[in-house]
């Protein structure tokens, strides 16, 4: 039974993951910093603002060391073991990533809860400083990778954490002017839990995808009833079955499907310009397709295709 394999793509449609290893180590090495200072003015202080920014941060720091892992073993060529190579590591990173900021918005918020009995003084000053400083930091970090945030979910992770950081350090500063102002300590709690608020809002669409993605589920991106139809209204087809859509990594998408065609193998031709056809309008980089007849029981000498 012949088969055929490609990958070609349409122009302007490749879905290899793009290389982000200088924004990764520039993005960590920044937050680690930070973190360093920003968690020393916290202790120095007595902030759990900037205890909990910091907490925050360390997460973002060890997030994005996650994602780097997962982006370079994206990369891994296959092997008689792993035939697809390492791809999915990048689905597991981004669903790392997500539980990572669940555990540290426990942490913060506990602390937090617990400082609202006997809240300590706490210089206002210095708060607004400090996380100043962290947002030209997480802003600067977060235009790293801003270009890739739309084509792969563990950029688009890395992404949001270093943006919503940004946002987590502007109401830090606003914070610190509360406290200036009014010289009320219960701000300081307070403004901890909205950071909590902030971290769970923007983690809640990464763990949701990443988790869908780990089990299987077709990509956001990809309408199922369209391919579906798409395929059923090819010359010479009668009906599809087995149809199948899922993620390789966070980038790639994978397709199989049995087509029944009772005039039977159509050709190479049509194989190369249905991968081509699913490839540009879909996304999807790894096409599979079986021809069968019409009663699924025979299969010619070229029977079976594979894009």
């Amino acid at each position: 039974m012949g088969a055929n394999h490609d990958h070609h793509h349409g122009p302007g449609h490749s879905h290899a993951p793009a290389d982000f290893g200088r924004a990764f180590a520039i993005g960590t090495a920044l937050n680690l910093g930070f973190v360093i200072v920003e968690g020393g003015a916290g202790f120095l202080t007595d902030s759990m603002a900037l205890l909990a920014d910091a907490g925050h941060n360390l997460s973002d720091v060890l997030g994005l060391l996650i994602a780097w892992a997962g982006a370079e073993l994206s990369k891994r060529p296959p092997t008689r073991r792993f035939t697809y190579g390492l791809r999915g590591s990048s689905i597991l990173a981004a669903l790392f990533n997500a539980i990572l900021l669940l555990v540290a918005v426990g942490m913060i918020a506990w602390e937090a809860l617990g400082r609202f009995a006997d809240p300590p003084h706490v210089s206002g000053t210095t708060v607004m400083i400090v996380a100043g400083i962290g947002i030209v930091i997480n802003t600067a970090t977060a235009l790293l990778f801003v270009s890739g945030r739309k084509g792969d979910m563990n950029i688009r992770g890395a992404f949001l954490h270093m943006a919503a950081d940004a946002a987590v350090s502007a109401g830090v500063v606003i914070g610190g002017g509360l406290i200036l102002w009014t010289g009320d300590a219960w701000i300081d709690p307070v403004v901890s839990l909205l950071i909590v608020a902030v971290i769970l809002w923007s983690t809640w669409s990464l763990l949701r995808d990443s988790v869908t993605m780990a089990l299987q589920a077709v990509p956001p991106g990809v309408d199922i009833d369209l391919v579906e139809t798409t395929l059923a209204k090819l010359p010479g087809v009668e009906r599809i079955h087995d149809l199948h859509i899922w993620p390789m990594s966070t980038t790639e998408t994978a397709l199989t499907a049995h087509l029944v065609m009772p005039e039977g193998h159509p050709g190479d031709t049509f194989l190369a310009e249905l991968q081509h056809k699913l490839a540009h309008d879909f996304g999807i980089d790894h096409t599979t397709v079986q021809i069968e007849l019409a009663n699924g029981a025979e299969c010619r000498v070229h029977g079976k295709g594979n894009v």
